[in-house]
């Protein structure tokens, strides 16, 4: 028999925290990271390039290809959605910012998504607080809410959660997807129409994300929590196996797409029997995942009974635990570690909002100062900062910009000025109502966490975000490479990666070639890294080296632009 809950919650606890509050922390920060930058260096301009190939249909559809050169990640649906987006959007809207609508809503589902699968494990009769002698313990719906509220502030606070989900790359549309089929599980005991429809978007879509085994595995494993669930509210044996089984054949449905799409890839890649290696692994773990992964381990620690004991654990439980696992096993075994990390986020934030009605008011305390201090020091230095980019002062650390980004030339723009002071400000009133009323509400510890991390993005991506675009895009550099190449638009290209290749592309709009192009080019770019292997596809005495280009603020980044002989003054 299971021991009664470890939450211990009266209705006084579980006010509503306000919606357009709520509604306007998640607005905060989902636009900032879309509007006004450019494409990202690395995954985000690689996933441009091949959405752009696909739109002016240069490229199959099936068989995405860039100079010939497929995608790092297998997914289709990803770039189907930039590019159709594309195709669908008006002649006056920027083909980059049309790309990444699509990738506005996949973030948007997935805070909705995450919101109700929490919510729906908060209705679990096994997650309810211990009803009290005399009545005034909180309403099972109330309660929901108020948990599904924290598991939202959560996933907001999570530190990982920042950059990789505001990148329009499959990393995103598959935490959207993961998300979906979270909700989908979490919410079938409660309803029919919306799970099942959601579980056949949710699965196909990770399928077609570049994940078809992580689909397998969290749909089969999804399936096998529903059916040993005993809960009231999980149905009749019958529906159970019903809804196992349609869940199976769906799997199965989805691994023989994705063996016809070529699809599958073995990517497992085990880390090294090395001190280094393990030691970064935990540092991602550690920080990617701040603050929920203290809260997780202390909610399987408080709700162990209901975890270990009974028939079968609690699907409050075991079905985002399922969901996290699946992902750190996926992040210990392949190579991008904190893309497939990225996964385990809305589960994680969904079992460490379980953790909230058993925190101690000392605990709670410490997680208040210790946010308030890290995110106020943040936002502070960020602010410090930007006053040093527009006036100089403080000297030093306008003497540091300029020495980590030289070329940067900084402008005052006053709609992202307005909206860093108004975030500041509504940072203050949030510290100030945080250490004044509202102390019962259950999901007043995550306030501060999710605010501040909100906060200093949106400081990031306003007041910093010229700098930004400067520093992590490749604009910079193929500005200087235009310079030196002129008017003329066709080069030839070697080792330089797809990104590189989106780059020159878009920003540039140069016609690059393969160096064993039928039709020469006057000009030839060269990754410096792959310089050892150009004599073995082309005569350098047909070549002389014209310049040396370096990312301004990249030092591992360099190029190394060849003029062929016979167009040399």
């Amino acid at each position: 028999m299971n021991q009664p809950t470890p939450a211990i919650v009266a209705q006084g606890a579980v006010r509503r925290l306000p919606r357009i509050a709520l509604l306007l922390l998640c607005v905060a920060y989902v636009l900032p990271g879309f509007l006004g930058r450019a494409p990202l260096k690395s995954a985000d301009m690689t996933a441009f390039g091949y959405m752009v190939e696909l739109a002016n249909g240069s490229s199959s559809w099936l068989s995405p290809r860039m100079m010939g050169l497929a995608p790092e990640v297998d997914g289709l649906l990803p770039y189907w959605l930039g590019a159709w987006s594309m195709q669908l959007a008006p002649s006056w809207m920027a083909s980059d910012f049309a790309a990444r609508i699509p990738f506005v809503l996949l973030l948007t589902l997935t805070l909705l998504a995450t919101w109700y699968a929490s919510y729906y494990l908060a209705r679990n009769p096994q997650a309810q607080p211990v009803a009290f002698a005399f009545g005034g313990e909180a309403l099972p719906t109330d309660y929901a809410r108020a948990m599904a509220d924290g598991a939202l502030l959560a996933f907001l606070a999570c530190l990982g959660l920042a950059q990789l989900s505001h990148e329009t790359t499959p990393a995103l549309a598959q935490l959207g997807f993961v998300a979906l089929s979270f909700f989908a599980f979490a919410g079938q005991p409660y309803r029919t129409l919306a799970p099942a429809v959601c579980a056949v978007l949710g699965l196909s879509g990770l399928t077609l994300s570049g994940a078809p085994a992580i689909a397998a595995l969290l749909g089969c494993g999804g399936a096998v929590i529903g059916l040993l669930d005993h809960s009231p509210e999980s149905g009749d044996r019958r529906s159970k196996v019903l809804w196992a089984g349609a869940i199976a054949l769906l799997c199965a449905g989805l691994a023989l797409l994705a063996h016809w799409l070529h699809l599958w890839r073995w990517r497992i890649e085990l880390p090294q029997a090395s001190w280094e290696e393990w030691r970064s692994m935990g540092r991602l773990l550690l920080w990617f995942t701040w603050p929920a992964w203290p809260l997780a381990l202390w909610t399987l620690w408080r709700w162990r009974n209901q975890l270990l004991q009974g028939r079968a654990p609690s699907r409050h439980l075991a079905l985002p635990l399922w969901f996290t696992g699946v992902a750190v096993a996926t992040t210990l075994t392949t190579a991008s570690a904190d893309r497939s990390l990225l996964l385990a986020l809305p589960a994680l934030a969904a079992l460490a909002a379980f953790a909230l009605p058993t925190l101690k008011r000392s605990v709670t305390a410490l997680i208040d100062w210790f946010t308030l201090l890290f995110f106020s020091g943040c936002a502070i230095s960020i602010w410090i900062i930007w006053i040093a980019m527009q006036t100089g002062v403080p000297s030093q650390v306008a003497a540091n910009v300029v020495r980590l980004a030289p070329g940067f030339e900084q402008s005052f723009a006053p709609v992202p000025f307005v909206i860093a002071v108004c975030a500041t400000l509504a940072w203050g009133w949030l510290v100030k109502w945080r250490a004044g009323r509202h102390r019962a509400a259950i999901w007043k510890s995550l306030v501060l966490p999710a605010g501040g991390a909100v906060l200093c993005f949106l400081l990031l991506m306003t007041l910093w975000l010229p700098l930004f675009n400067f520093t992590r895009s490749y604009a910079p550099l193929v500005q200087r490479t235009v310079d030196v190449l002129g008017s003329q638009d066709c080069v030839e290209v070697h080792g330089l990666s797809q990104g590189h290749i989106a780059a020159f592309r878009f920003h540039g709009r140069l016609n690059t070639q393969a160096v064993d192009a039928a039709d020469s080019c006057p000009w030839l770019i060269v990754n410096k890294e792959a310089l050892p292997t150009l004599p073995d596809f082309v005569d350098l005495k047909r070549w002389s080296l014209h310049s040396n280009l370096r990312h301004p603020s990249d030092r591992d980044e360099d190029l190394l632009i060849y003029r062929r002989r016979e167009t040399a003054p």
